[in-house]
Parts: C-alpha cells; structure tokens; sequence
C-alpha cells in the first residue's frame, strides 16, 4: 500500500508541547505548579486537581472561619475537630454536586464564561444541606449562626478566587504544552481536519495528535470504499500500531452515513478505542451560547476490549505465571533441548512470524518437533501421521511441551496466558479473507492457551468450519474476559494436556 497524504508536516502550527517537544521556558502565571509529578500532567487529572482545590479550600474555611469569629467573639478558639469535620463533609457535598453538573468538565474551564454565579447556587445548596443534616443528626447546637455565617461567607469568596486561578493556571499550561491529552491518529475528510487545529483538540476533547491521515474524497460517498481510501486508512493502522497511541479519532462529515459505517467495519480490526468527532456544523452548534449539550461531545464508535486497569492485572498475573513456570520447569526444558538436538539436525527452538496484539508481529518460540522450518506465504499445518514429525516431537506435541518456551514470549509482553492462539501469518491471511470476525482475535494478546482450546478446537483446522468455532470461542472470550475466567482456563488446560484430544 502506497502511504496515503498526511497533512501533518503540511500544517505550519507553532508546537506548544504536545508532540514532546523540549521547551525549555520558564513557566509563567503558576504553571509550574502542574508538573509536580513529571513534565507533563495528564489531561484526564486535571478535574480531580481542581476537585482536590476546592475540598482543600472548603476545608480550610471552615476551620479558619470558625476561628476568627470565636477569637472575635468569645477570645478564645475551642472545638477544631467539629469544625473541621464540617469542612470536609461540605467538601464532599460541593465536589460532589459540581461533579454530577459538568462544573469540573474541562469544557466549562476553557470557558470565558464568569462562575460566580454557579459557585454562588452550589454553594448554597451546600449550606442548605449541611444545615438539614446537622438538624437530623442533632448537632446544630455545636455550631453558632456566627460561625457558619462567617464560614459560608470565607468559603465563598475563596472558592471565587480559586476558580479563577484554577483556570488561569490550566490555560497557561496549555499554552506551554504542559498538559498531555490522549495520544491519537486523526483520520478524516480535508475540510473536516483543516477546521481542526491542535489546541481545539485539546481543549475541547483531551486528544494529543500524534499525526492526521487525509481521506482524499469529499461529500458523501459510494457504497464502497476508494482505493485511497483504502489506502488512508491502512495508513492510520500502521501509524496507530507503530506509534503506539491510545486511539483513532475521526473527522468526518455526519451526513455521510453509509462512509462511516464502512470505515467503522474496517477500523474492527483494531483493538484500539475509535471515537467520531463533531463536524464543522456540530461544533458551530456547541459553541453557541443559546444551546447546550450534553457533556459529551463525540461519539464511541468502538471501545477497547479491556480497561487500562484489566490490562495491567492481567499483565501482572501473567509475568508472575510465567516467572513462576519457567522456574518450575526449567530442569524439564534442559533435558527437552537436549533431546532436540541428540533426535535430530537443526536448532532447538523454531521460531516463526505471528501476529500479536493489534496485529503486531513478533517471533513466536517452541521447541523444534518438525525436520522443517516453515515461516514464509505457505505454511502446511501439522497433519495426523505428518511424516515431518520427529521422533521426539511426537512426543512434545503430544504433552504440549513443545509451548513451554512461549512463557518467554509472556515475560517479552508479546504474549498472555491465556488468549486467542496466534496463528501463522499465512493462515491469518487466509482466513482473514474468508472469516468476517477473524481479526477481532488481535483486540486482545495471544495466549499459550485460551477459551478454544479448552473447548476441544484444538490441532489442524482442515475446514472453515472449524474455525470458524475457534474463532467464535476466541470472540466469547474477549467480550467475557475475568481473571477468574483466565485461572478456570489454566486449570482446564492441564486436563486437556492430559486428554491429548487432537493432538498430533
């Protein structure tokens, strides 16, 4: 496939930061507040800060107007606890509320619009509901009108001015490309990504353009796809695969329906989250101050398969599994590669091309059990009675020792497992052509073993069929997917090692 345009280098764009460029200015306004835990703080954490403000500045009114009311009144300063106890369940009620109201959502940040209005209605809501529960709970008595009065009064002004320097700050931090939103390819029409700039992206949707593919058609389309299109968009897939981003967005007009029905089927074989932007009109909408949306303003066209979090206990229990394992059996791996080598010529592993996770590729290892090394466009699967076979690789294939080496390719990260076994890459072209759903296996990491071979689909699949069962168990298993199913799946494969059901 001949690269389609990318529109990337084209654009003349001052970079503020947001493709890791090493500025080395001096933060201004209070930015350099943000960075506390890197050079970059993450667009998703920006609202749990300014959370965390607003509870810290609630709590700490409430303490200090309770103080300077009873040292004005009384002399003295007595009952801290109570009084910051009610700050932090004020805290909580106000976080809370501002929350579930899109007061946090970025979009309202990047607004010029003036909050002291909101904050004034929230606030009171708050003082409202603080005050009925301290009557419910009987312990308005603790609290005098003085002090809440004083308290409410401090809360309000300085929750006025941390929204401002809240904002103040975010906005400076763009400026200077200390905020990293989502690492994204942006594919779509020419007009609908010149009409996107960098710092929209940002600020209204949390993305970081890592590149922008152009689909060279305009309007709305055919019932198939161009071939440039087709082009732009196996484009997208390797830049997404090779850079490593966190999803593919879409900028594409809304009225061209059946063009993105097309480009979401094609975008199936990614495991990556694929989002559809607002176009020009859209846009135009949401910026007018007369309407109002809802707080999203794209569309998930596709979700990712497992969360940031199931992907990282996964992992976790694979390099422990596969740590585990090696040791274990690492004196039943020694005598094996010397059997290999004393059985017959050649190398001790055979190691071949297969596609991993987002149809990465990576070299798969196993103890060599074949007299050939096959790994080009054909590859003949093992057969009953395969007279390339050897005499010792009956024996591996039979007992699946010949896996034991892929435990390697689980502490590489390249492999899980459990997952969708990788299949030569000739027989994924094969059966990518011929099987609709077929790609979908690479949404997730191969596995050493996984739902289908426990399910009997297991050895030479002679018939579509029979793929098409593996391939049906290996999708069950992606939308289905819990660490108590992987642990039931290993506990199942030991008795299908046992059985040796077709196994050849």
């Amino acid at each position: 496939m001949v690269p389609q345009e990318s529109i990337t280098d084209a654009l003349v764009v001052p970079d503020k930061g947001l493709r890791g460029s090493q500025v080395h200015e001096t933060p201004k306004n209070g930015s350099w507040l943000l960075p506390a835990l890197g050079r970059k703080f993450p667009y998703a954490a920006l609202q749990y800060l300014l959370m965390s403000v607003d509870a810290a500045v609630i709590a700490f009114s409430s303490v200090a107007g309770g103080a300077l009311y009873q040292i004005a009144a009384n002399g003295d300063f007595k009952s801290p606890e109570q009084l910051l106890g009610a700050g932090i369940m004020s805290a909580l009620i106000y976080v809370l509320l501002g929350h579930s109201s899109g007061f946090y959502d970025l979009r309202a940040v990047f607004s010029r619009r003036k909050d002291a209005a909101r904050i004034f209605l929230q606030w009171s809501l708050v003082i409202l509901l603080l005050s009925q529960l301290a009557f419910l709970m009987k312990v308005g008595a603790s609290f005098s009108r003085g002090s809440v009065l004083c308290y409410g009064t401090l809360a309000f002004c300085l929750l006025i001015i941390s929204r401002r320097f809240s904002k103040r700050l975010v906005l400076s931090a763009v400026s200077e490309g200390r905020v990293q939103g989502r690492a994204t390819v942006l594919l779509g029409t020419r007009s609908e990504l010149a009409a996107l700039g960098q710092d929209e992206l940002l600020e209204r949707f949390g993305l970081a353009e890592v590149d922008r593919v152009t689909l060279s058609s305009e309007g709305v389309g055919g019932f198939s796809m161009t071939e440039d299109e087709e082009s732009a968009l196996e484009n997208a897939l390797s830049i997404a695969r090779d850079r490593g981003v966190d999803e593919i967005v879409l900028a594409l007009p809304w009225n061209d329906t059946r063009k993105l029905e097309l480009i979401r089927d094609r975008l199936r074989v990614s495991p990556l989250p694929v989002r559809l932007l607002p176009d020009r009109r859209i846009r135009s909408v949401a910026s007018n101050p007369s309407y109002r949306l809802g707080k999203s303003l794209s569309v998930e066209v596709q979700r990712g398969p497992l969360s940031q979090w199931e992907q990282f206990a996964k992992r976790v229990v694979d390099v422990i599994g596969a740590s585990i394992g090696l040791l274990i059996l690492a004196p039943l791996m020694i005598l094996t590669a010397v059997a290999v080598k004393l059985d017959s010529p050649g190398p001790v592993f055979f190691r071949q091309k297969r596609n991993g996770f987002n149809a990465k590729q990576f070299s798969i290892f196993k103890f060599r059990s074949m007299t050939v090394m096959e790994d080009g466009v054909v590859v003949t699967q093992a057969q009953r009675f395969d007279p390339r076979v050897t005499r010792v690789g009956k024996v591996l294939r039979r007992s699946s020792i010949d896996e034991i080496p892929q435990l390697l390719n689980v502490l590489l990260g390249d492999m899980s497992l459990v997952g969708p076994r990788p299949h030569a890459l000739a027989h994924d072209d094969h059966y990518g052509d011929l099987l609709s759903e077929y790609a979908f296996r690479h949404h997730v990491k191969p596995g050493i073993t996984g739902w289908a071979q426990v399910r009997g689909y297991r050895g030479e699949t002679a018939k579509v069929e029979q793929m098409k069962g593996r391939v049906d168990c290996d999708i069950w298993y992606i939308n289905n997917w819990t660490l108590t199913l992987d642990i039931k799946i290993i506990m199942m494969t030991c008795f299908e090692v046992v059985h040796n059901r077709n196994v050849y």
